[in-house]
C-alpha cells in the first residue's frame, strides 16, 4: 500500500511570488520524492534487477568518491 504524501505550498509562505511558489512546490516534490516513486512504479521489475542496479549506483558512487580524493591529494 502506498503512502499517502500531500504537498502544500501557501502564498502566505513566499509573501505573494507566484515564481517562487511555484520553486518552493517543485522543492517539496523532490524531496518527499513524488514523481521517482511513481516512475519507479510505472513498470513491474524484477527484485534481482532492482538489487542490481543498486549494487551497480553503488559502485560508481565508490569511484567517484575516489576519484574525488585522488583529485584532491594530487592537486
Amino acid at each position: 500500500m502506498p503512502r499517502a504524501i500531500n504537498v502544500e505550498v501557501t502564498l502566505d509562505e513566499v509573501k505573494g511570488n507566484q515564481a517562487r511558489l511555484i520553486k518552493k512546490f517543485i522543492k517539496k516534490c523532490k524531496k518527499e520524492k513524488i514523481v521517482e516513486e511513481f516512475r519507479e512504479n510505472a513498470y513491474f521489475e524484477k527484485p534481482s534487477t532492482k538489487r542490481r542496479r543498486a549494487k551497480m549506483k553503488k559502485l560508481r558512487n565508490a569511484q567517484k568518491a575516489e576519484m574525488e580524493r585522488s583529485k584532491k591529494y594530487t592537486s
